[in-house]
């Protein structure tokens, strides 16, 4: 090799190098001192989008779980309340019991019925006036508890209704919850348009219903070409239809486009294929089918006392017998109630859990991705310390080497 010193070629070499080393132990000090492996999008990029989907489902998960539970206490709310209640209506089967007896006399009667009307008094308060964060317990309105993992897939909804508690209804329990499926109606082929050298065939299917889903399977060809079958899975929607139809077309290489119609057309399955003169869109074997939205139906309250008709909102001698067969009665449905309440609380209790689990594992699956290995973070840090030594005292010989030449001068 000839001397020269233009250029340090050795110099330049053990530069590169020392910056390589210096970037690498700057990288790993930050991952030894943030506890993070990944800092930066470049450290992993993928890693990195991986992590950001599980701490975005984490961070779903565990406010979740907090859902759940303040649904959880809301009942427990309804059901304390509801305690109360079925002491209060205990002591009214007493006084009742009380009141039939005929060796009363008129004065003790009326005092029985003074304590019994505080009792139908303060069961209306303890209606009208047991709140949850400001919002009213008993108000025979669903309640939607949301538990969802961050997707529309992994999302529950639980709409818990506690019957109202009023004098006029004591131990209304809401009815169950019907859901009524959707009558499928079948879909025909439409006509094509023609198409012409400059303007490509269309075919438009009919509008759907608002909610309405699409299954099914028909064949499309253009002109005299081959018919290509797309199919449709059941329960899908009109957006959901057109990317599996798009997908079947552009793999049969069909020149067929289906999408969402828009203006006169919005809310249809629009077919259109290529430009060109005799290439009208052919359907054949259409069997879709529109299939309306599910609807759901609330059954009527189950149970609920009257103490506001005039057999019972009086304890007298001669309603006594009444007044207590109706209290016995309303205690049944309070227990009902409380047994609804129950069996919410028991389901929120497990949805909760569940949300906490799933929290948990995707925060290991999480750290997995981003946490620094601090065994191998350690070890590449004392690596890099004795690269960057050695690449300043290579340095420094290249420079000395170089000033050798100095020597060939004197």
């Amino acid at each position: 090799m000839s001397l020269g010193v233009l250029n340090n070629i050795a110099a330049m070499y053990a530069e590169n190098n020392l910056n390589q080393t210096q970037s690498s132990l700057q990288n790993t000090l930050t991952q030894l001192s943030s506890g993070s492996r990944i800092n930066s999008g470049s450290d992993d990029a993928a890693g990195l989008a991986v992590a950001d989907d599980l701490q975005a489902n984490e961070a779903a998960l565990t406010q979740s779980s907090q859902n759940a539970t303040s649904g959880v206490s809301l009942l427990q709310t309804a059901d304390g309340a509801l305690s109360q209640v079925n002491n209060l209506l205990n002591r009214a089967v007493t006084l009742a019991t009380e009141a039939s007896n005929g060796t009363l006399n008129s004065n003790q009667v009326s005092a029985a019925n003074q304590e019994y009307q505080n009792i139908l008094g303060e069961i209306g308060n303890i209606g009208s006036t047991t709140n949850f964060n400001s919002n009213a317990v008993f108000s025979n309105t669903a309640t939607n508890i949301v538990v969802s993992d961050g997707t529309s897939s992994g999302t529950t909804t639980f709409a818990d209704t506690i019957g109202a508690l009023t004098t006029a209804s004591v131990g209304e329990a809401p009815g169950a919850t019907t859901t009524t499926l959707g009558t499928a109606t079948a879909i025909t082929n439409p006509t094509a348009t023609s198409s012409s050298s400059s303007v490509a065939s269309t075919a438009t299917f009919a509008a759907l219903a608002t909610g309405s889903t699409l299954s099914g399977a028909f064949s499309v060809a253009v002109g005299s070409g081959t018919a290509v079958t797309g199919t449709i899975t059941s329960g899908s929607t009109l957006a959901s239809a057109v990317s599996q139809l798009n997908t079947a077309f552009t793999a049969a290489s069909a020149g067929v486009v289906a999408s969402v119609g828009t203006g006169a057309n919005a809310g249809k399955l629009v077919l259109t294929g290529p430009v060109a003169a005799s290439s009208n869109l052919v359907l054949t074997g259409t069997s879709l089918s529109a299939t309306a939205a599910s609807t759901s139906t609330t059954g009527a309250t189950q149970g609920g006392v009257d103490f506001t008709a005039a057999s019972v909102s009086t304890l007298t001698a001669a309603t006594a017998q009444t007044v207590l067969t109706s209290v016995t009665s309303a205690i049944g449905d309070v227990a009902y109630q409380r047994g609804v309440i129950g069996a919410d609380v028991n389901q929120l209790n497990a949805a909760a859990n569940v949300a906490s689990s799933e929290s948990v594992n995707l925060t290991s699956a999480s750290s997995s991705v981003m946490s620094t290995d601090y065994g191998q973070a350690t070890s590449d840090m004392a690596k890099f310390q004795v690269l960057s030594q050695t690449g300043i005292s290579a340095l420094a010989q290249a420079n000395s080497v170089q000033q050798e030449v100095l020597k060939l001068l004197q």
